[in-house]
């Protein structure tokens, strides 16, 4: 199951929650602060392209899976049958930062570090447990 967290290093952050705005706090100057989707959107996965699609993982031991990031912020991960293994919510917070949560009850975010290096793109979780990441095309 350790693997799982690993492989999930593709899928990501859990939603956060916003206190209702105060009286001395318009609604219009929270929504001002709040990223929009597109803004969120901005930000690259380590490949340089958006971070929304479908991904091949394979952990250290050569565990495959697949995952999808969904533009709604939630992945799905699969193992090769097509069984659902996780699902969870994800945010890609910098080009080598990738975090989830999984949809499971005390569930933390995770962060994982990902780097692409001489073409190997690998996402190392915090316990220094590494994956090769490959972006799947149609």
């Amino acid at each position: 199951m350790k693997n799982i967290a690993l492989l999930a290093g593709l899928a990501m952050l859990g939603a956060c929650a916003q206190e209702a705005p105060t009286a001395s706090e318009p609604a219009d100057a929270v929504a001002a602060a709040t990223p929009s989707p597109a803004a969120a959107a901005a930000v690259m996965a380590a490949d340089g392209q958006p971070p929304v699609g479908r991904y091949r993982i394979t952990a250290g031991d050569g565990q495959v899976f697949n995952e999808e990031l969904r533009a709604d912020g939630t992945y799905v991960q699969t193992d090769q049958a097509g069984a659902t293994v996780e699902t969870g919510r994800w945010n890609q917070k910098s080009p080598t930062e990738f975090c989830f949560t999984a949809d499971k009850p005390d569930a933390t975010e995770v962060c994982n570090t990902e780097k692409v290096e001489n073409g190997v793109w690998t996402s190392t979780d915090p316990e220094g447990r590494t994956a090769k990441v490959e972006r799947v095309t149609a």
